[in-house]
């Protein structure tokens, strides 16, 4: 836990550097300035989570890692989101020009070699193979094999985690927590499974990453000094799922550990379709958004139940199989779902007494 405990310290001293420098140049987010639906804070607060993050897994990534030809192209990739990040911190770029990028941060990946070769059958035993079909391309004089079902799989599973992770981060503390959480529980994970395509140690840039988003922490939780912004939004989607490719966990225990984000994306996605509203535009129906508007629930209280459900989740991911993993998200997203339909057909009837 030694690469865990030195990220955590570097980024609880790099955090308030990064509030300094913000507020010094007056990069704040104020809700009397720009009113949203969907912002809780009431005060002018500094994003900047994702320089915060990607700051302080360099020196131990250099300190506990081999560097190869994989963890560069990782590093390129986070990079980029947090470049974006920061873009988007200063002027609120378009929902689009962040999918664009998160997208070519994830073909940087993918294009290195990461991809979801096999999934576990979830009737059965054994896995089921992606490796087929091939596309051969040949590239300085050599062949190089494109596995094209496994590669799109990678792409889309890192996509869809980077913008779920960024969707449960509304309240203080709510995000960082689960995540570090999530990220310690993919460490831990990744001793079990052999067959990792990399040369460096997966185990510990998880534990990296967990002690990055567990330093920001002490910051983001209420009332908040800094939020986390679409930067650390987007790392922390893009980390947990890359080292979840590189653990062997693969795609249920990922799902596991991100079951109530998954469930509240699914449902805010399909409510946003029905109501013939862009799916990537934010509003206030989120599961966070109604806890605190209709259950009348305290910002700590959301956070913990994000944390908790990533910790319940993250033991049985330890001990169930395929099945019962698919099992247990099933009776998540029921759980989160007739929450917020609950909520809604409350608002409902509030909002028709009130005419």
């Amino acid at each position: 836990m030694i690469p865990f405990l030195v990220t955590s310290i570097l980024a609880a001293v790099i955090a308030p550097i990064i509030i300094r420098w913000y507020r010094s140049r007056g990069w704040v987010e104020d809700p009397k300035a720009k009113p949203h639906r969907k912002v809780t804070h009431d005060q002018p607060v500094p994003r900047g989570g994702g320089l915060v993050v990607f700051l302080s897994i360099l020196v131990p990534i250099v300190l506990f890692l081999q560097i190869d030809s994989y963890l560069i192209a990782i590093l390129i990739g986070a990079l980029l989101l947090t470049v974006v990040g920061f873009l988007d911190d200063l002027f609120d770029l378009h929902p689009g020009i962040r999918l664009i990028t998160g997208l070519l941060a994830a073909l940087i990946v993918v294009g290195s070699g990461i991809g979801i070769a096999y999934v576990s059958n979830p009737f059965g035993t054994g896995v089921i193979y992606l490796d087929t079909p091939q596309l051969t391309l040949m590239l300085g004089g050599e062949s190089h094999a494109i596995w094209i079902l496994a590669d799109v799989f990678a792409l889309l599973f890192i996509l869809w985690n980077m913008n779920i992770v960024n969707w449960s981060k509304g309240v203080d503390g709510q995000m960082p927590g689960f995540v570090s959480i999530a990220l310690i529980f993919v460490g831990l994970l990744s001793h079990q499974f052999a067959g990792d395509p990399t040369q460096f140690n997966t185990a510990n840039l998880s534990f990296i990453v967990a002690g990055a988003f567990a330093g920001f922490l002490i910051w983001n939780w209420y009332p908040q000094k800094i939020m986390p912004g679409y930067g650390a939004g987007s790392l922390a989607g893009y980390f947990l799922s890359i080292l979840a490719i590189l653990s062997g966990a693969k795609v249920a225990t990922i799902l596991m550990v991100l079951s109530i984000p998954t469930a509240d994306a699914l449902f805010t996605i399909t409510r946003r379709i029905f109501a013939g509203k862009s799916p990537i535009w934010g509003d206030r129906g989120h599961l966070h958004h109604k806890l605190l508007d209709v259950f009348s629930w305290s910002k700590q209280q959301i956070a913990l139940l994000y944390w908790s459900g990533s910790l319940i989740m993250g033991v049985l991911s330890l001990y169930l199989n395929t099945l019962g993993k698919i099992i247990a998200l099933l009776a998540v997203a029921t759980l989160v779902f007739s929450v917020l339909i609950f909520a809604k057909l409350t608002s409902l009837k509030q909002r028709s007494t009130v005419q």
